[in-house]
């Protein structure tokens, strides 16, 4: 393989853990986490800012909620020549959110909001020696949200919002490069960078009848330019000038969402959700880095990904259990983004179903706690075309949330 083949490889996969299903799921609210993940039709505490900014137009009070929903993840992988099984020792990852709806005290029918919120962020961090070492050894990827939004009920059964979106990121890829020192060492590589991106969240709340509430909502697509990224090698003296450190910039697009959600009261105690999400995936079939210095051996880059765009289901039940406690269930289903040939370690994606719980509980009339739980279990096999990495990938994830809440 020469080593202009081999940079080709090397910078493939910096983002696609942001480009794929994976982990990427709605925890931005704990109600609606219990229930599957939905709840885009109706108002129902300050995360609506997220599921539906329409929605909140229905608020009749100020709220502040905090959560956070730290992810379990395990990979193993299984190669198909050697049989022998390779696991990811990633440590937690921390998702969060932050939720200020503001009630504006002479004008009821407008309503002030601020969300911040992490849609996409965690780390994949492999054993050492693992086979697809020269495809990944670590992943860390961080993608903050910020949101102001305003809300405006036109009518006691029609709220229509919009959020402005600013999107900062932050990744470090870590891959090793199949040439060896005299010691027998692999060479290294290490990229780092910061991205910024802008887009908006719009979306309509109607309310049809006294049972029935329909939601429509669209994310827009934020495209997350990397200006000023730092690629740092580790290779032997006689192969410096081959691999010069130096800057890079890109640019990649998070898709667009769009959402027809349902919401339906049967009565006092019994709520019933559901969410149906087309994502635009088809934006990223190609991904390109343009170098600050090239060699021979580094040279620009561009990479066919072929995602193409996907539904998903999602959809919950709650009970209302006592005077101060809620209780809910929930599931959902999403199709994969990534093609057959297109499989890499960051994003071992498949179809896949995933199963949630969760419940509330009020101490009084402004405080209360919200807690949920999420698991999923996939399996894909694949071989890659551009790394011939094949094999098998099973990966297990729970995800444990709470959120702390006030209103006024």
């Amino acid at each position: 393989m020469t080593k202009k083949i081999l940079l080709l490889f090397l910078f493939i996969p910096i983002f696609q853990l942001i480009h794929a299903q994976g982990f990427q799921v709605n925890f931005q609210g704990q109600k609606q986490q219990g229930m599957g993940c939905a709840g885009s039709a109706n108002y129902i505490d300050g995360s609506s800012l997220f599921y539906n900014p329409g929605a909140v137009a229905f608020s009749i009070y100020s709220q502040v909620n905090v959560a956070s929903t730290p992810v379990f993840a395990n990979i193993l992988y299984v190669d198909s020549a050697s049989g022998e099984g390779y696991r990811t020792n990633s440590p937690v990852g921390t998702p969060f959110s932050a939720y200020g709806l503001f009630q504006l005290r002479k004008m009821e029918a407008l309503k002030l909001g601020l969300a911040v919120y992490t849609p996409f962020g965690s780390t994949v961090q492999y054993e050492d020696n693992w086979i697809g070492r020269f495809a990944l050894t670590r992943l860390k990827l961080m993608a903050i949200f910020i949101q102001p939004t305003i809300s405006y009920r036109f009518t006691e059964k029609l709220g229509m919002g919009a959020g402005f979106v600013l999107s900062t990121g932050e990744v470090n890829l870590q891959k090793d490069i199949p040439v060896q020192d005299s010691l027998g060492n692999y060479a290294h590589a290490e990229l780092q960078g910061k991205a910024l991106g802008f887009g908006y969240n719009i979306g309509i709340s109607y309310r049809a009848t006294k049972a029935l509430t329909l939601g429509l909502t669209y994310r827009s697509q934020v495209n997350m330019a990397v200006d000023a990224g730092q690629a740092t090698f580790t290779v032997p003296t006689s192969l410096s000038t081959n691999f010069p450190n130096g800057s890079f910039s890109s640019s990649l697009p998070l898709p667009a969402v769009a959402t027809l959600g349902i919401a339906y009261t049967f009565n006092r105690k019994w709520k019933a959700v559901l969410d149906v999400n087309y994502v635009g995936w088809k934006a990223y079939d190609t991904l390109a880095f343009d170098y600050a210095t090239n060699t021979a051996s580094l040279v620009d880059t561009k990479s066919a990904r072929m995602y193409k765009d996907i539904f998903a289901f999602r959809g919950g039940v709650e009970y209302h259990f006592l005077n101060n406690l809620d209780v809910r269930l929930g599931g959902g289903y999403g199709f994969s983004p990534v093609q057959n040939g297109y499989v890499t370690p960051e994003t071992p994606d498949k179809n896949r179903a995933y199963f949630t719980a969760g419940l509330s509980y009020r101490l009084g009339e402004h405080f209360s706690i919200d807690a949920s739980v999420y698991y999923t279990q996939i399996q894909r096999t694949d071989k890659n075309i551009e790394t011939n990495l094949n094999g098998t990938f099973t990966t297990k994830a729970i995800a444990p949330g709470i959120s702390f809440n006030y209103k006024w």
